[in-house]
């Protein structure tokens, strides 16, 4: 069995017909049923709103300048009202439990985060060594070394062996002294 549900009133969800329309148009809503004597009633009431809330606002003003004139004799400016409202809402915001749950899961997060970059440096730096060590490096480093030899040779030096740091000051050495510029620098300052 199939049970409907009709909502009544506002939720209609039927649409309205014509003579749902016209009841509608039928109701004048500036016909007032009140009486002559209510009507000056309600207006001398609002009349009398009207007056106690222009006195209201007077009376308002006046305090805020005697408000303003406290603050002035005191030194309250509305620099140093900030700054203390701020004051109170940093104080306030530091002072909250959210606030604190937050910086304490920061606090451990820059604590593992540095945790795992040292972990990380000292593999790095454990690793370069154990490479250095390898056989195929050593290897590597021999061949440098009998180029760095076999250049050295080449270029002028006496002996074998020696680092790559003097075989590359030792060719730069050289280099200076026989470049084309300098040559060239040296028989011009001969013709002069």
């Amino acid at each position: 069995m199939l049970m409907e549900t009709r909502q009544q009133g506002f939720l209609d969800s039927e649409p309205l017909r014509e003579a749902d329309e016209d009841l509608v148009s039928e109701v004048n809503l500036n016909v007032s049923i009140m009486t002559e004597e209510e009507r000056q009633e309600i207006q001398q009431e609002l009349a009398k709103l009207e007056e106690e809330i222009s006195t209201l606002k007077q009376v308002l003003s006046s305090k805020e300048k005697q408000h303003a004139e406290l603050k002035q004799k005191l030194g309250i400016t509305p620099l140093s009202e900030l700054r203390n409202n701020f004051s109170r809402g940093w104080h306030d915001m530091q002072s909250s439990t959210a606030y604190k749950k937050t910086s304490e899961t920061l606090s451990t997060a820059g604590l593992k985060t540095s945790a795992a970059f040292s972990t990380l440096g000292s593999t790095i730096t454990r690793k370069f060594g154990d490479m250095r060590n390898s056989p195929s490096f050593r290897s590597f480093e021999e061949k440098v070394e009998n180029t760095v030899s076999t250049i050295k040779t080449k270029v002028g030096g006496t002996g074998t062996g020696g680092s790559f740091e003097d075989v590359l000051s030792s060719a730069a050495n050289a280099s200076s002294q026989d470049t084309p510029t300098n040559t060239l620098m040296e028989s011009a300052d001969r013709q002069c």
